[in-house]
């Protein structure tokens, strides 16, 4: 589950290809890059994942994963070494006899990427005419089949006022976890998408105030202030906090999540491009365990600026997507954190 790193888990963007051009995609997802790796390459990449005793769940994303055509193959075969699969797709795809089939082969989770349940904000940011209908489908298709339904939304100034109807949605119809991406100006996701510090604190309360009732489980993602806003009361001198520091880690880029490109390239998260090694040259669990960039990224005392200093850095740690989108530097603070403002107040959005 994103940032809270629980259980610790690999991503593997299995494909580049995409059927839709999302406007937000971190991934730039479209053509298939040429040098994917192979089903065989993609077998010994998932042997290797069975070796890191703490991977024991596996998230097949993309791009589009359905799109691949071994899709079937790669899942069955990661079944075969105990992990539970979740799989991130756009639904456009997911037919009700795919789902079946997932079921079956005993995928535990469907991930599925909903903008908002208004069709024109959908699809503005889909840019594809039908793809509202389909994706709608899917996650009724899921639901047929008695499967986990997981909703993914990147929330950006697109959507954001969409963001409680998507919630109450998701909570009707049973939705097991949504997360929330707050969108990181990477891959076409641009900076003027961005939602601004006032926009984000303004969400996280008003998430924090629909858990109360929502059936599902609120995930924000790329949002690791939540965790302390939860635990230290809207800014105040945090209670309990060591205690809340085992079970709440904030941002895991490189500690709780591992994500491994298309092209065998691993990378702390979806939103920190820098590679720490590649599969083809070096087998994961030496690049998880020993290589610098991971390391780094484990020891909260390497951060920098205000991240550094705060008293919440054990639970959040600032987004190091974001410090590294806009400061260049993955250990730099968090240029949109609300958390060392000298006032912290309920903020309306604009």
């Amino acid at each position: 589950m994103g940032c809270i790193g629980f259980p610790i888990h690999p991503v593997w963007e299995i494909t580049s290809a995409c059927n839709l051009r999302c406007k937000q995609c971190h991934a730039e997802a479209g053509k298939k890059i040429p040098d994917e790796l192979s089903t065989d390459e993609g077998k010994k990449l998932l042997n290797e994942m069975a070796e890191i005793p703490e991977f024991r769940m596996l998230a097949l994303a993309g791009g589009e994963p359905l799109v691949r055509p071994d899709i079937f193959e790669l899942t069955d075969y990661a079944r075969s070494l105990g992990f539970e699969i979740s799989i991130a797709t756009n639904g456009t795809l997911l037919t009700r006899a795919f789902a079946k089939r997932f079921k079956r082969m005993g995928v535990a989770n469907l991930a599925i990427g909903l903008n908002a349940i208004d069709k024109q904000v959908h699809e503005e940011i889909t840019q594809v005419p039908g793809s509202f209908e389909k994706t709608m489908q899917a996650i009724y298709h899921t639901l047929e089949q008695g499967m986990n339904l997981q909703i993914n939304t990147t929330v950006m100034k697109e959507n954001r006022t969409s963001i409680p109807a998507l919630l109450d949605f998701a909570s009707d119809v049973g939705a097991e976890i949504v997360l929330l991406y707050q969108l990181v100006p990477t891959g076409r996701g641009e900076v003027d998408m961005e939602l601004s510090t006032g926009e984000s604190q303004f969400l996280i309360e008003l998430i924090a105030d629909k858990q109360r009732t929502n059936r599902a489980i609120i995930e924000p993602t790329c949002w690791p202030q939540y965790w302390a806003h939860l635990v230290g009361n809207n800014g105040k001198t945090p209670r309990g906090i060591r205690l809340a520091e085992k079970f709440f880690k904030g941002c895991v880029a490189g500690s709780g999540l591992c994500y491994i490109k298309a092209d065998g390239e691993v990378w702390p998260c979806p939103f920190v491009p820098i590679s720490g090694g590649n599969v083809r040259q070096m087998p994961l669990p030496q690049i998880w365990y020993h290589s610098e960039l991971f390391n780094s990224l484990r020891n909260r005392d390497n951060l920098k600026g205000k991240c550094g200093s705060c008293a919440y850095k054990g639970v959040c740690g600032g987004c190091r997507g974001r410090a590294y989108a806009h400061l260049g530097d993955y250990l730099e603070e968090d240029p949109f954190c609300f958390l060392n403002r000298v006032h912290s107040t309920t903020t309306a959005v604009p």
